[in-house]
């Protein structure tokens, strides 16, 4: 690889990795693997980078990257394991905001690994149906029906759990 094209990742590198880290970590519910699913992320783009590079968004194509080896991870762990989001640190937050933030994100993790990404790309990353679709390779329509079916799983969830705020849908 040139050394343009090098300077050129890096720099791509820095200014995605955040954004890809929080992505993974919502979708997967552990720092240490979140931060697996991004190197592995870099490797891949960086491989193909000269290739990569040239497209009109390569972090488009990264965040692809990074959901396929998400879906990969959900296929090769166990069934029995349900992941639970704790906080890595005491923060001074709003007690009520982080019981209702901890008890969303833990219903989330809790959602089969379709729902959960489409949950996290459509609300968290406002990415729209269509971007959706795309990043995970299925249709629209898809997205529409597991985007619908996890928020009902999730009012049902919240409401069980004593959380009488109601989830509120973003229109398209």
């Amino acid at each position: 690889m040139r050394q343009s094209d090098e300077d050129e990742f890096a720099a791509f590198a820095h200014a995605q990795s955040h954004r890809l880290y929080r992505t993974a970590y919502l979708m997967v519910g552990d720092h240490q693997l979140a931060e697996d699913l991004v190197q592995v992320t870099l490797t891949k783009v960086y491989v193909r980078w000269a290739r990569i590079a040239s497209m009109d968004q390569p972090a488009a194509f990264a965040r692809k990257v990074l959901v396929n080896q998400a879906t990969s991870w959900w296929r090769r762990k166990s069934s029995s394991e349900l992941p639970m989001l704790v906080p890595d640190r005491a923060g001074t937050d709003d007690p009520a905001h982080v019981a209702t933030s901890r008890t969303v994100w833990n219903a989330v993790l809790t959602l089969p690994p379709r729902q959960r990404a489409v949950v996290v790309l459509r609300y968290y990353e406002d990415l729209t149906e269509a971007d959706t679709a795309d990043v995970l390779g299925i249709a629209v329509g898809t997205v529409k029906s597991h985007a619908s079916a996890a928020s009902r799983t999730l009012a049902t969830m919240l409401r069980d759990a004593g959380d009488t705020e109601p989830v509120r849908r973003r229109s398209s």
